[in-house]
């Protein structure tokens, strides 16, 4: 077998080289939109900090707005990736007439400890936390993909277990506010962790360790105080 050229001219080098110019160019746009915001971000500085030249940004993703856009749909990837697991597991036991509570809620705790790993860990989370952050205060290019991808990917499957772990319809005002509380566990880790409060907590491993058996262990409580009222 023939391998194929990865040096000189060859077109696996130069895809390569492309690849990791485009991607030092979302990591450096991540950061300075993280810190500065959408405005205050310039493509010059984006360029500068990936080490690339300037038409280079307009070569991968057209302009700052398609570059912007691309660091959602990358965050939309990722978040797709973490919950993809879980997605046939909730579908089965939402289509069981018999599914036991047990099962619901331990679908619910596994949904919220992923969650947990997604917005506490991987690359440049720092600066994820914040891009989000800014994101909602800006209402910048592509708010509204971010919020869709979160309702569809983790509040939305929520929503319909703690539903029907309650004997009620997902259309249940009630119902509603009690996942937002339920997700919000975790949400606020999501938060700028240079704040006093989430300083404090800390989220090295052993801190996420920790954040997810707190989690698990009042989702769990909810979900007999749940099973206890029907």
């Amino acid at each position: 077998m023939i391998e194929p050229q990865t040096t000189g001219r060859g077109r696996p080098a130069t895809q390569a080289r492309g690849e990791d110019s485009r991607r030092r160019i979302l990591e450096s746009a991540l950061d300075l939109f993280a810190a500065h915001g959408y405005e205050g971000a310039s493509t010059r500085q984006i360029a500068e900090g990936a080490g690339v030249n300037l038409p280079a940004i307009q070569y991968y993703f057209g302009n700052k707005e398609g570059l912007y856009r691309a660091i959602i749909e990358d965050i939309v990837a990722d978040t797709e990736r973490h919950m993809a697991g879980l997605w046939p597991r909730v579908r089965a036991a939402l289509d069981r007439a018999d599914v036991t509570a047990a099962e619901l809620t331990e679908l619910l705790c596994d949904m919220l400890e992923t969650f947990v790993t997604l917005v506490t860990s991987g690359a440049q989370v720092e600066s994820r936390r914040l891009f989000f952050a800014r994101a909602e205060v800006e209402e910048t290019p592509g708010l509204d993909r971010l919020h869709d991808n979160g309702m569809q990917q983790i509040f939305n499957p929520c929503l319909a277990l703690f539903a029907r772990l309650h004997g009620k319809s997902e259309a249940d005002q009630e119902m509603t506010m009690r996942t937002m509380a339920l997700i919000g566990q975790v949400v606020i880790f999501c938060s700028n962790n240079k704040r006093p409060i989430l300083a404090a907590a800390g989220l090295d491993g052993e801190s996420v360790r920790l954040i997810k058996l707190i989690v698990r262990e009042h989702t769990l409580a909810i979900c007999r105080a749940a099973v206890s009222a029907r």
